[in-house]
């Protein structure tokens, strides 16, 4: 298993768990201290989906039988941090329902039925307002999630080039070397053909030499 991942790995357990102790101590808090608990459990969360993209990338770059393990591995850990988002979306509504209900009962107005036909009014606009606030929050989050997901596959598609540019340099590079090996050969060749040359003219003249004593001998 590659090293990185594993540190990645190591990093967002020990996230994770805080944030569920986080998420049941901000159960038993209420208002501003609710508030600021659920704050920070949102950036855990934020934290953890920053890790699991780490690690998804860092699997995808792995052989294929560890590939297959580890992204089976980021399936759990994405269903656990979803049971966590679904536990801060819980909480974050029983608070914004308790404020608006606060803010509704502080008015005060002197008739009683006039205040109540007033607070419900209210508060149907707020929980109109919250729910438009949170439709604009999730088309938010669905794009950025789009935009990782396609940073995601460009980063996955660049590692593969790079790894298609590196075969072809090591490709090359042995080509060269062939090349070079041949280039050594055929000279070594040319200098044993030149030298054979000189030895076959050498020994034609030292036999041209002698037939012409034997004739000169013979003649004479």
């Amino acid at each position: 298993m590659s090293d990185v991942f594993e540190r990645y790995e190591r990093q967002y357990c020990e996230l994770s768990s805080n944030l569920s102790r986080k998420c049941t101590a901000a159960a038993a808090l209420n208002g501003e201290q609710k508030k600021q608990m659920i704050s920070i459990v949102k950036t855990g969360i934020d934290e953890a989906e920053s890790l699991i993209r780490k690690m998804d990338l860092e699997a995808r770059s792995l052989q294929p039988n560890v590939k297959a393990v580890l992204l089976a591995k980021l399936r759990e850990y994405k269903s656990d941090l979803n049971n966590v988002k679904t536990e801060v979306k819980r909480l974050s509504s029983g608070g914004n329902y308790l404020s608006a209900r606060d803010d509704l009962l502080e008015s005060g107005m002197a008739d009683t039925l006039t205040a109540s036909n007033d607070q419900k009014a209210r508060l149907m606009m707020s929980t109109e307002r919250l729910n438009h606030t949170g439709d604009r929050i999730k088309e938010s989050r669905k794009t950025m999630l789009e935009t990782e997901e396609l940073g995601v596959s460009i980063l996955q598609d660049l590692h593969q080039q790079r790894q298609s540019l590196l075969h072809a340099h090591n490709t090359l590079h042995g080509v060269d070397d062939n090349i070079g090996r041949s280039k050594r050969i055929l000279t070594s060749m040319s200098r044993r053909m030149n030298r054979n040359k000189w030895i076959i003219g050498f020994i034609i003249a030292i036999l041209i030499i002698a037939i012409a004593l034997i004739l000169y001998f013979k003649l004479k």
